[in-house]
């Protein structure tokens, strides 16, 4: 057996999921060099097939009122991907995209991504390819009751934590716990991202956003360089980019962009926190970028990533990167940091890699908000409370602690490798697990 039959049986099964072909393929081909030396017998490869199959993937039909009380029909899913290290956490997403092939490889990113921040967490994802947009207050109750119903038969705070995603904020996660714990006639804490009023932990919005800063910051800090004094161009206007960008601007760093699917708004003085307030308000009534006005900024049709900056920090969605746009990023590039899973193409990463431009992918830098979220289900396990201080002081050395992996396993005689570093200390303590468990 080898990487190679593997990659080649995962196309033949499931060539049409093309998305979840390309997670695989990528992770794969960056910890071959890890595996050709330490896995030595048919058990351990069976084994790395078997962590390659989610465990368990369910589907569920959600008939919900709109508010002139038609019913409406959408699909619902919960991968339950790997539950080795601890139970199946992972975000729900509400989108139109939503479908087994996306839910499966963010499944699979998210195994290897809990795994980094050393909790005991497996890794699962779900969602529905129901669209909140547009939705009344009325509409989105009517759903998530109707979303929870079946939901609620398969999580549990022993057995799978949801989390929001994309289209999933404070309002749809308040709405679906609610809806958990009159049906359940239970309070405990089965999902997180919930509101501090019940059991929701300080600084769980702005997490994945200020994580993916200290991981820059931990990058800069080890190459000699100081992020103070760079530009930086964020992709994406959601939580993950607002607080990313408040963040760079507490550090003294230029945010050039912020952006929607419809195009980016460009300011070449950089956003201060109240530009970044008046994104947050249009994004919250579910208007477009193009709307926001803010003194001295334009709105740009096209990628942000035609704008020249030290630092880039893809915060959207998957595959928003391209191969040229790759070409264009490393001529001024001194970092690319994932806020977004996969944003970047397989091209695109190979574009990067074969430049000297530090990079790090999402596995790795966007691990803060399952971390807080890690720590939520700590508190709610404990029914007690962690100050905001407490929280992001711990946020900041589980960052710490998963650069210093990605360093240890990422070594090369070139430099270090952040992907395959990444990617071979999630595997090899998910893989520890499922061995000492006799999977």
């Amino acid at each position: 057996m080898s990487i190679k039959q593997i990659i080649t049986e995962v196309k033949e099964r499931y060539g049409y999921q093309v998305t979840f072909v390309q997670a695989v393929e990528e992770f794969l081909l960056s910890v071959q060099p890890y595996i050709e030396s330490n896995l030595n017998s048919v058990e351990d490869y069976s084994r790395l097939r078997r962590l390659i199959e989610p465990e368990r993937i369910i589907s569920f039909r959600i008939d919900w009122l709109d508010d002139s009380g038609s019913m409406q029909s959408n699909t619902g899913y919960r991968v339950q991907y790997n539950s080795a290290i601890g139970p199946y956490k992972g975000g729900l997403r509400l989108d139109p995209s939503v479908n087994e092939d996306v839910l499966k490889f963010l499944g699979f990113e998210q195994v290897f991504k809990n795994a980094l921040t050393g909790l005991p967490l497996g890794g699962g994802k779900g969602g529905s390819d129901f669209d909140p947009k547009g939705k009344s207050d009325a509409e989105v109750r009517s759903f998530s009751r109707a979303f929870m119903l079946e939901l609620q038969r398969h999580i549990g705070i022993d057995r799978d934590v949801p989390a929001g995603d994309m289209g999933v904020g404070a309002r749809e996660i308040g709405y679906l716990y609610g809806a958990y714990k009159q049906i359940t006639n239970s309070n405990e804490g089965a999902l997180t991202g919930k509101d501090e009023l019940f059991g929701g932990s300080c600084r769980r919005t702005e997490a994945t956003g200020h994580g993916v800063v200290y991981f820059a910051e931990e990058m800069a800090k080890y190459h000699g360089f100081d992020l103070k004094g760079l530009t930086a161009v964020v992709s994406g206007s959601g939580n993950v980019a607002q607080y990313t960008a408040r963040k760079l601007n507490e550090l003294g760093v230029t945010v050039l962009t912020l952006s929607d699917r419809g195009g980016y708004i460009y300011k070449k003085s950089g956003f201060s926190n109240s530009d970044i307030e008046k994104v947050q308000k249009t994004k919250a009534e579910y208007r477009q970028l193009s709307e926001v006005k803010i003194p001295e900024a334009d709105f740009r049709s096209g990628k942000p990533w035609e704008v020249p900056a030290d630092a880039y920090f893809p915060c959207a969605t998957q595959n928003e990167v391209s191969e040229n746009d790759a070409e264009i990023m490393v001529k001024t590039a001194k970092m690319i940091v994932e806020g977004a899973n996969m944003p970047l193409t397989d091209k695109a990463v190979a574009t990067v890699q074969k430049s000297k431009v530090l990079y790090a992918q999402g596995k790795a830098a966007n691990a803060g908000g399952v971390s807080v979220s890690g720590i939520e289900m700590a508190q709610n396990a404990g029914h007690y409370y962690w100050d905001c201080e407490r929280i992001e002081s711990e946020l900041q050395r589980i960052m710490g602690h998963i650069h210093t992996q990605c360093v240890k396993y990422g070594k090369t005689d070139k430099g270090i490798d952040y992907v395959m570093g990444a990617n071979v200390a999630g595997l090899q303590r998910v893989m520890s697990a499922m061995k000492k468990l006799g999977w």
